[in-house]
């Protein structure tokens, strides 16, 4: 019954044709102009509000020059800082004024600007949005005074112990990767970045580009008349991307492990990662390795329903099997009501994990994750700026929108030897790091 609940509201309030093969409801108008910037349009029955995103295929990833980490994460905050033109004081009262939600967030793969705000401003808004890509200007107090703040959050978030498993994990499982270092960078980076002034200007020069970034808009619009606005703002930006230099990582050998001495109060945490496979729509060995996650450690799991519900041996558990462009960890974390069940829950998650190497996950269960990725998706996807924040890792990965239906085709032909397979090859002692926190 909720099956047939959920696929008639996609096609009523959505207003799109739901098939085996397509997931997306909703149509899709693309457009590259001459100096290699994509504009992807979605029309939505949203009246009245338009979602605005800038997606920069550039994150912490793309940070290969050793002594040079964390400037991905400093051009989030350097764009507000504004242009000739619109300085970054006027830029903030224009959009407090507009009434939109302007705000930003940088990851491994990606730097993502965004603005919701009523359809009349469209026309406001890409100008402002075009202008700060094309013409950002800051002279070198201005870089010093925002250097200081982005130091002043990195020791902030030393204090944060969720801060110090993510450092120790990637510093701890990659040797050559860029992934090695977090988005807001080495500290010793970040210490001396505000001596680098000029190198600033030419990581801005190199990345923010017209090839390398992507618009996304969704929502009231008409996608020609957008398109002819983009070419109108967009059009005389200059081409220059300069694609990163990256290492790929060795074959890890052996099993890895940190344990941290906290400085604060905490209860244990225990991070257990296996290294995983990029980002691939088309491949079964990479979603069926994904999916692993939810069906082994989530909120529907055996194994979440015994350490949290029934024995409440843990505050929580929880996977994170993420998209990225490269190979990357797929983790399960959990936080430990008390350190002398430390040794019981780390058993219990290789055990689940035997478990799932040994024995076929039964068909049924299996059909039933399915429909629930399924129909999870397409309840995201409720205005426009849950549409376009649902396409965003998509677009940074692959370039457009065309994984998201290919994605759940290459899902739906996942079976439980697909499952079994993925656990035996992607969750083996030599591929995992392991991490530990305790306090003093």
């Amino acid at each position: 019954m909720r099956k047939k609940w959920l696929i008639l509201w996609a096609l009523i309030v959505l207003g799109g044709s739901l098939s085996a093969e397509d997931v997306f409801p909703y149509k899709i108008f693309q457009k590259t102009l001459p100096n290699g910037l994509k504009t992807i349009v979605v029309p939505l029955a949203n009246p009245g509000l338009v979602a605005y995103y800038s997606v920069v295929r550039t994150g912490h990833r793309d940070e290969y020059e050793e002594g040079h980490t964390g400037f991905a994460h400093f051009f989030e905050h350097m764009m507000f800082r504004g242009t000739k033109t619109y300085p970054g004081p006027v830029y903030d009262q224009l959009i407090t004024g507009m009434g939109a939600n302007a705000n930003a967030y940088t990851s491994d793969d990606l730097t993502c600007f965004y603005n919701v705000f009523a359809k009349d401003d469209l026309d406001k808004i890409m100008e402002l949005e075009s202008d700060r890509f094309q013409n950002l200007a800051y002279e070198e107090q201005e870089f010093k005074t925002e250097s200081g703040a982005v130091l002043g959050e990195f020791m902030k978030s030393k204090m944060d112990p969720w801060s110090q498993i993510e450092e120790a994990l990637y510093d701890t499982a990659f040797d050559k990767h860029t992934y090695k270092h977090t988005t807001i960078g080495f500290e010793k980076d970040v210490r001396a970045m505000s001596t680098m002034y000029e190198y600033s200007k030419t990581f801005f020069a190199r990345y923010y580009r017209p090839e390398n970034v992507v618009l996304l808009i969704c929502g009231d619009v008409e996608p020609q008349s957008v398109f002819q606005m983009v070419e109108h703002y967009y059009g005389q930006w200059q081409k220059g991307y300069v694609a990163p230099k990256i290492q790929s990582e060795p074959e890890q050998q052996a099993p890895r492990k940190k344990n941290i001495v906290y400085d604060g109060k905490s209860l244990p945490i225990l991070t257990i990662a296996y290294k995983g496979l990029a980002f691939d729509a088309q491949s079964r060995d990479y979603i069926a390795s994904q999916i692993l996650g939810e069906i082994m450690f989530g909120q529907t799991s055996e194994l979440y329903a015994s350490l949290v519900l029934k024995e409440q041996k843990v505050e929580f558990i929880a996977p994170s099997f993420g998209m990225n462009r490269d190979p990357n960890l797929n983790s399960v974390t959990a936080m430990v009501r008390d350190a002398k069940d430390i040794e019981p829950i780390r058993n219990a998650v290789l055990a689940t994990i035997d478990l799932f190497q040994t024995k076929p996950l039964p068909a049924e269960r299996l059909e039933n994750l399915k429909s629930n990725l399924r129909y999870s998706f397409l309840m995201g996807l409720q205005n426009a700026d849950d549409v376009a924040g649902s396409l965003v890792r998509f677009i940074t990965i692959t370039g457009g929108v065309e994984a998201v239906n290919q994605y759940y085709q290459t899902l739906q032909q996942i079976t439980p030897q697909d499952i079994q397979q993925a656990a035996r090859h992607f969750f083996t002692p030599n591929r995992s790091t392991e991490i530990l926190l305790m306090e003093k």
